[in-house]
């Protein structure tokens, strides 16, 4: 079985969060995609078949499936794009209905996907500190103008702002440890964010649930955020720009666009490049 190799989000020819992709047929046992995911050791492997209109997904990281993974979405749109050719793709995923935009200009490939419905909600105080204690922050260094959320996208993540993108660079916790928490709370990251201005945010993700010290790119999650600023009435102006991976020397680019509509889709756009 072909696993393709595509970096999402990257910024030109660098950068970017690898997936792997696989087309076929028919998806495999839940166990051998599992595996696979495992073999690959990305954050995540997208699965896809062609079922009619649509095609059927499902994502697995090295440990765990996932209900929706942006980053790799992202990527099967640039697969789809080169074997089917420019176009927007129905996918049906476990617990929803979304699209994704794939185009190719010359050797540039891009894509744009239509998250789940979105949904945020102030975080419970006793996991914030949890989380603070875990990764060594305090109280102090979160952004009173950001609350501690938890917001989805088809995916749970927890939103915490830090008051500087120096505290965001200091980032570090126990891999176990931050499975232990992120698995109890039942959520998929943890959104490290830092806004630099009202549209421009830096962010860090560690995924310890999927078995993954830190994701160099998180389209789900940038989603999720986008749908709680929009929730919170962030003076986001339509769309935010977000720059995550410089710290692990990934650099990667993220933009989501956000409509007024509560709840509604976010659109989360990114460039991609064949590894």
């Amino acid at each position: 079985m072909e696993v393709q190799r595509i970096a999402a989000f990257s910024n030109g020819s660098i950068g970017g969060n690898p997936a792997g992709v696989v087309l076929c047929e028919a998806l495999p046992a839940a166990e051998h995609m599992q595996a696979i995911a495992a073999e690959v050791g990305f954050s995540e492997t997208a699965f896809a078949a062609c079922a009619g209109s649509d095609w059927r997904v499902r994502y697995f990281a090295p440990e765990i499936e996932v209900p929706f993974c942006g980053h790799a979405t992202i990527a099967l749109g640039a697969a789809l794009a080169l074997a089917h050719g420019d176009g927007t793709f129905a996918l049906q995923l476990n617990e929803a209905r979304i699209t994704v935009e794939g185009r190719q200009t010359g050797p540039t490939l891009a894509a744009a996907l239509q998250s789940p419905a979105t949904r945020s909600a102030p975080a419970d105080r006793r996991l914030v500190d949890d989380t603070l204690a875990l990764f060594s922050y305090t109280a102090d260094d979160l952004d009173p103008r950001l609350p501690p959320g938890l917001a989805e996208a088809g995916a749970r993540h927890l939103i915490l702002a830090l008051t500087s993108r120096e505290k965001l660079s200091t980032m570090h916790y126990d891999l176990e440890a931050g499975r232990i928490l992120m698995t109890a709370a039942g959520i998929v990251t943890i959104s490290f964010i830092h806004a630099e201005t009202d549209n421009l945010f830096y962010a860090r993700n560690p995924f310890a649930a999927g078995g993954v010290y830190e994701d160099p790119a998180t389209g789900a999650a940038a989603a999720a955020l986008a749908g709680y600023l929009r929730d919170i009435a962030w003076p986001h102006g339509g769309a935010i720009n977000i720059i995550q991976g410089e710290d692990m020397g990934v650099p990667s680019r993220l933009r989501a666009e956000i409509t007024s509509e509560p709840g509604a889709s976010i659109r989360v756009s990114g460039a991609a490049r064949i590894m």
